[in-house]
Order: structure tokens, then sequence, then C-alpha cells
């Protein structure tokens, strides 16, 4: 109705001035003077470019009752605050990149400070989808592909891309739903792929698979999943490749292999740091390990999440913390970078996390504002009223790819500028020279204590040489092949 109103309106004010222009008439020219108005103003937001909810919703879409949640996509005050130096160092030029890639890695790739996170075709419309990727080219940082598949979309704009595989496995799948190893290594040889994440689970619903509702599985998105048209797409909570953490690690290997020895990493909301220890354990025994962790906090978002999203798993802080330390504690975090993602939206947020042991982080929610959501709440209906999280052809049209792909570029590079900047302002010029002493919490009125001081940090190879107390129960108790 929002959206037929206005041309009613339009086609009544093309009527009145015809009226008017053969009447002749001054008192006609008044009543339809509003009417011209408002046919210009309406026809002025169909074709204007930039704004894609007045694209959809021409005139109406400037009422206030319509939603447009402007926020940055941050969870709340932090809490939390980075500490300036008298000493300030000069910005870097060149915004830092990370090498991604560990002894195994034949095809080592220089990861961006931030970078689009997880999010598929599918939740997201295929124009959504390009103006990620072409704005990913334009700011060389990568874009994640999310479970839903590597599809046409991912691989017009030019961007780079991490190709993550879920439980579904979307995208290299036989008929039965399991892994098809010669699909996969056939695409995962694409020069645009340039890393490979295997999805344990995600801080929208850890332990749980990822849903597509059905009205949003169009024919193009069940083609690209090999599912039906029109019916909901649940992902199977675990992978059915392997069961234990060696089993883990050894299908990690051989992704790699398969992939040509390309960068491949796991993603994950953790839970039991016992679980994730026991990782750890299968890595040293094997003596093989991923090239990257990305840490999913359970603040992630998605717009089909369920409605204990957020209450399991571990926040992005603690999970971060986590993993950091029991890389450190094996002797492994020299060779496996660490990506976060989860309420990463300024340069703050970056530089933030950096401190806490990350070495790039990821953002979606905030890439979601930048490439045009304007928050409705309305990703799982399929009426996204601006052509970000919907398949419906006549509302994706209402998102410009071109203009969406330089916003997300725009975002990018001043995100990461920002970051840099306070970097600078903390006497450091790059993050090899934050430390958790640059990151202090208010534990009081007028009481501050570092992250240094807050939180445990393992020396390395502590776990290897004999466990501190806080940590030997779950040392001893995690089981290679096991993860209860």
């Amino acid at each position: 109705m929002r959206r037929v109103l206005p041309l009613l309106l339009i086609a009544v004010g093309a009527a009145g001035t015809t009226l008017a222009a053969c009447a002749g008439s001054a008192r006609w020219w008044g009543a339809a003077g509003p009417l011209l108005a408002l046919t210009a103003l309406g026809v002025r937001d169909l074709v204007q470019r930039p704004d894609a909810l007045l694209r959809t919703y021409p005139l109406t879409g400037r009422l206030p009752f319509v939603s447009r949640r402007r926020d940055d996509g941050r969870p709340g005050a932090v809490g939390e605050f980075l500490v300036s130096s008298l000493a300030p160092a000069e910005p870097a030029e060149e915004p830092p990149v990370v090498r991604v890639g560990g002894p195994d890695c034949r095809l080592p790739y220089d990861m961006a400070l931030l970078n689009v996170s997880a999010m598929s075709f599918g939740a997201l419309s295929p124009r959504a989808v390009l103006a990620l990727n072409r704005g990913a080219a334009l700011g060389r940082f990568a874009q994640d592909t999310g479970e839903g598949g590597l599809t046409e979309h991912h691989l017009r704009g030019g961007g780079d891309l991490v190709w993550e595989i879920g439980t579904g496995y979307f995208g290299c799948r036989t008929g039965e739903g399991r892994f098809d190893a010669r699909e996969f290594a056939d695409k995962a040889a694409l020069p645009e792929v340039r890393c490979v994440s295997l999805k344990l689970s995600q801080g929208a619903s850890p332990g749980g698979g990822a849903l597509l509702p059905g009205v949003k599985v169009s024919a193009s998105v069940a083609r690209e999943r090999k599912v039906p048209v029109g019916e909901p797409v649940v992902s199977p909570p675990g992978h059915r490749e392997f069961s234990t953490p060696r089993e883990l690690v050894l299908f990690v290997a051989w992704l790699r292999e398969l992939a040509g020895g390309k960068p491949t990493g796991v993603k994950l909301c953790v839970g039991s740091r016992r679980e994730f220890l026991a990782v750890c354990r299968a890595m040293v025994a094997e003596g093989v390990a991923p090239d990257f962790v990305v840490v999913d906090g359970s603040e992630g978002g998605s717009g089909a999440a369920p409605p204990y999203a957020g209450e399991v798993g571990l926040p992005l802080t603690e999970g971060l913390i986590t993993v950091h330390n029991a890389l450190v504690g094996v002797g492994l975090r020299d060779r496996v970078r660490i990506g976060v993602s989860g309420g990463v939206a300024t340069g703050a947020d970056v530089v933030r996390r950096l401190a806490q042991g990350a070495d790039y982080t990821n953002a979606a929610r905030a890439m979601m504002r930048a490439v045009g959501c304007v928050g409705t709440g309305r990703c799982h209906t399929n009426t996204c009223p601006v052509g970000v999280a919907t398949q419906d052809p006549r509302r994706m049209r209402a998102l410009d790819v071109d203009d969406k792909a330089r916003r997300v570029h725009a975002y990018q590079r001043e995100t990461v500028r920002d970051a840099v900047r306070i970097m600078a302002s903390m006497g450091v010029r790059g993050p090899a020279g934050l430390t958790p002493a640059h990151l202090v919490r208010r534990t009081g009125p007028g009481t501050v204590r570092s992250c240094a001081e807050l939180y445990e940090w393992l020396e390395p190879g502590a776990l290897l040489s004999g466990p501190p107390e806080s940590w030997a129960a779950d040392w001893k108790a995690a089981d290679p092949d096991g993860f209860s």
C-alpha cells in the first residue's frame, strides 16, 4: 500500500495538471499546484539512486512511521577505554595487513584489518552480494561468502573471497548432502577464492544449524544450494564428515590440499574451553593446524536467528581471549592467525579487538548499513524495503550496486584509517605494538584496571610444559578423540 499510494498521487497530479492546463483557469491551477509538486517529488524519489527506501516507497518513505534505524550496528556501550600516549606516533601511511598462512600453506594471503563478515546469498539479495564484492575489490579487502555457497554473484565483482563451508556443504554438496571433494576442488581453484573457512558454529545460533526461510528460497537460491524451491533450508547442527577433534584438524588439512595450498581455517563461537583445548591437543598430536581461526561472538546477529540468540556461547571478548590463550599455550599462536566478528563497527572496535589478541576483524551488521540496510528487522520475511535482504526482484531493484559498492569501500577505508590514527595516538604504529595493557575497563567508582590485569595470559608453551592451576583441569580432560 505504501508503494501504491504515491503512484496514485503521481497519476492524479499528472491528471490534475493536464485538466488545469486545458481549463486555463487560475482556480484549477491552484488545486493542481500541490499535486504537481507531489508528482515532481515522487518522480524524483523513483529515479534517484542513493536512497533505496525512497526508490521502493516514493513519497511515503519520507513519513515518520517508516523505520530508519540508522545506528552504527554496535551492540551498546562496552565500558572499555583505549590508553592514549603522551608520545604519539606518526600514523602509518599504508593500511596494515596481516599475512595469513602457516608453514603448510603454499599460497598465503594478506588480510586487511577489516573485512566483510559471513553473509550468504539467500539471506542477502544478489545485488547486495555483488555490491559488497565490488566494494571489497575497490578497497582490496576480503568478503566472506557465508555458508550459502560460492555463487556467480560473489564472482562478478572482482573482490577477494573467503569461501565458507558450513554443515550443509552448499556449493560443494552431493545429492545426499555430503561433502563433494571434486566440486570443492574445482571451485577452490578459482583465483577469486583466496581462503577457505570451515564453519563449525556461529554466534547467532551456536550449536544449531543456520536457517533460511522458505519464502526466500527462490529458484536461483535453490539452484545454488541444490535444495527445493520455496522450502525452508535448515543446515544440520554439526558436520557429518568428522566427529572428533582429531578428525576435524585432519579434515582441515585435507581441505587445504584440495584447495591447492590456500589458507584454510575454521570459524566458531566458543562454548566450552575444554572442547577447544581438545582441538588444540589434536593439532599438537597430528602436527597440523589451521591457518586461521575466526572467533564469532554470541552477540553476532542473523536475520533468522532463533529467540535464544545471544544467550548461548561466549561473548566475543571471552571467546577471543580463550582462543588466543589456548593457541599460545600449545605454542601454535605464531602460525595461526585469529580473526574476529561480532559487533565490530568502528575504528575503536578494531583496535580494541587487536589489543585483546586478534590479528584482523570482520563486520557484518555495519557492512549491511553501508550497503543500505535501514534496520527494519524484516530480513526473514523477504520484504526488505531497500533490496538488501530479499529475493523479491521488485524490491531488490531499489539497490543501486555501483553506489552501494562505493559506500562499502568508503566505510571500510575510513574505519581502517580511524584505527590507524587511534593506534598512533596510543604510541604504536601498527597492530604488533598493541598489548592487553592498552585497554582498560572501569571496575568501580574511580577505579580502572587494564585487560592485562583483568584476564590471565598464558606464556608460550605453558600448557605443554605444565599448565597453571586455573587451566589444569580443562587441559587434563581435553581429549583429541572426543568432544565430550
